[in-house]
């Protein structure tokens, strides 16, 4: 059977990357998909879903605005019945200002988008699975979450901000039926990341990209869209306010360029 069979599920960010990633392989494994980003590229994931077999519906809408998530929300459960899988993978990298050249507003918008959407998803999400006993919610963090040294301060910020609000919103959804957890990327190939690869092939050395893990490589969203299924799914149904890092072992160690032996 397969592991989404039944659900309605709501993708943000589903675009490009990783959400896009997610919304195919839900839709794979059996959900009906609402794909869910400010981008008009979101249409173009809808129809690979299509072709490929799925149902899925498609919604242009600001991850920031509440009206946007409520009228998303509502869509949803309007266009299929009921919402049973929230992933909240939208985000925004800030660009790439130094320390010191930041603004108050380089901060909001990060913060705007990167936190308070994902606390937005989550409570109109809540809204509808909490009166049905059960949903499961996916945010997307960051291993910049969890330390320093992989991202800007605004990002850092927003995504350690993912971390504690899903811990938080797990507890203060206690006994619902509604589990919480979130995801941290490391170095992921995606449209947030394009300009570290595009400098990094201009000067030949994408291979160099993610040398600091273990795996001695960057990682691919249809990697991060396999832990977001098994979130999602019933197989983790013992699973919440947790945060997962999905980054090849760099979260697992200080990060060298060098090794023994």
């Amino acid at each position: 059977m397969k592991r989404l069979e039944g659900c309605v599920a709501l993708v943000t960010g589903a675009a490009s990357g990783i959400g896009r990633a997610s919304a195919i392989l839900f839709a794979a494994e059996g959900a009906r998909v609402v794909a869910v980003d400010r981008a008009a590229a979101v249409a173009e994931t809808q129809a690979l879903i299509e072709k490929a077999g799925g149902t899925a519906l498609a919604l242009e809408a600001d991850a920031a605005s509440e009206a946007d998530v409520a009228g998303a929300v509502d869509k949803a459960v309007s266009a299929f019945g009921t919402l049973d899988v929230l992933y909240a993978n939208a985000g925004i990298s800030g660009g790439f200002k130094t320390f010191l050249e930041l603004t108050p507003q380089d901060w909001l918008d990060v913060l705007s988008v990167n936190l308070i959407g994902v606390y937005l998803a989550i409570k109109h999400a809540a809204r509808i699975m909490v009166p049905n006993g059960k949903g499961a919610i996916v945010c997307t963090a960051s291993v910049a979450g969890l330390r320093s040294g992989a991202g800007g301060a605004p990002y850092s910020a927003s995504k350690a901000g993912v971390i504690s609000l899903t811990q938080t919103s797990a507890n203060l959804l206690a006994g619902t039926g509604v589990r919480i957890n979130a995801i941290c990327p490391g170095i992921i190939e995606t449209g947030m990341t394009k300009p570290i690869f595009d400098h990094a092939k201009a000067r030949g050395t994408e291979g160099k990209i993610g040398q600091l893990n273990p795996l001695k490589r960057y990682g691919h969203p249809e990697e991060i869209a396999q832990m977001a299924l098994f979130l999602a799914s019933d197989a983790a149904s013992y699973v919440n306010g947790q945060a997962f890092a999905v980054d090849g072992g760099l979260s697992s160690s200080h990060p060298v360029t060098g090794r023994w032996g």
